[in-house]
């Protein structure tokens, strides 16, 4: 049987508390919290360090643990379809970064490609959830949920998220 990795099993501990703790600076206004999606970012950056399994199961967890713990977001449908879409941002950054070269501009290459993933996911799993709720998720909807009104979350991550995983490769703490 493999043994998991211990440091893993620890970072990954730490981005699932950052993914509870860091909504609770944009909690009181929420057009904030949905715009900047502080809740992705551990997520995203759990790949880039521990890989495509461990953020996989944190970014499914964190929305669904949000809720029990503060009850953001509603779990159905939003926290489901954002559980989906957090899920694929781990996997793909954990798989894009294992694949792709180890220079920084790759990183930003994973992000991109992992954030327009992740939220095609959302899209995807937004109009199952809300078809079974009997209600309609638009293309219109999809499009300002996703990108029009995730703007600034987007500007946010590009700008935090490589230099934060450049930092802790940096620091050869998991090595």
């Amino acid at each position: 049987m493999k043994q998991i990795p211990l440091k893993k099993l620890v970072f990954s501990g730490v981005f699932l508390a950052l993914c509870i703790i860091l909504p609770y600076f944009t909690g009181h206004i929420p057009q904030i919290g949905s715009a900047l999606s502080p809740m992705h970012i551990p997520v995203l950056i759990c790949g880039f360090i521990c890989g495509a399994p461990y953020a996989a199961l944190i970014g499914f967890i964190a929305p669904i643990l949000g809720y029990f713990i503060n009850g953001m977001p509603p779990l159905m449908p939003i926290g489901l379809s954002m559980a989906f879409e957090m899920a694929t941002y781990g996997i793909a950054s954990g798989l894009l970064h294992t694949i792709l070269p180890k220079k920084s501009i790759y990183l930003y290459v994973s992000l991109i490609l992992s954030m327009l993933v992740g939220r095609a996911v959302w899209g995807i799993a937004s109009v199952i959830l809300f078809s079974l709720q009997g209600k309609a998720f638009t293309f219109q909807l999809f499009l300002s949920g996703a990108f029009i009104n995730a703007i600034p979350g987007i500007i946010c991550h590009i700008l935090i998220i490589p230099p934060l995983v450049i930092g802790i490769k940096k620091s050869h703490f998991l090595n």
